[in-house]
């Protein structure tokens, strides 16, 4: 997915789920969004992280 489409999906899941949502950036260059708690790490660049609680709270 587009970078902005995975913003957007990070927002709306972590508002839905209300967990912590990682966006990261893949080896081949795409973008995706999962629960920050089930990020490896191994080969993905962590581009930002949404946090519920912190989104609420401004």
């Amino acid at each position: 997915m587009s970078r902005k489409d995975a913003h957007a999906f990070a927002a709306s899941l972590a508002a839905t789920l209300m967990v912590s949502i990682v966006v990261f950036q893949a080896g081949d260059g795409t973008f995706g969004a999962v629960p920050a708690d089930e990020i490896d790490g191994d080969e993905v660049v962590i581009v930002s992280e949404y946090d519920p609680f912190q989104i609420m709270a401004r």
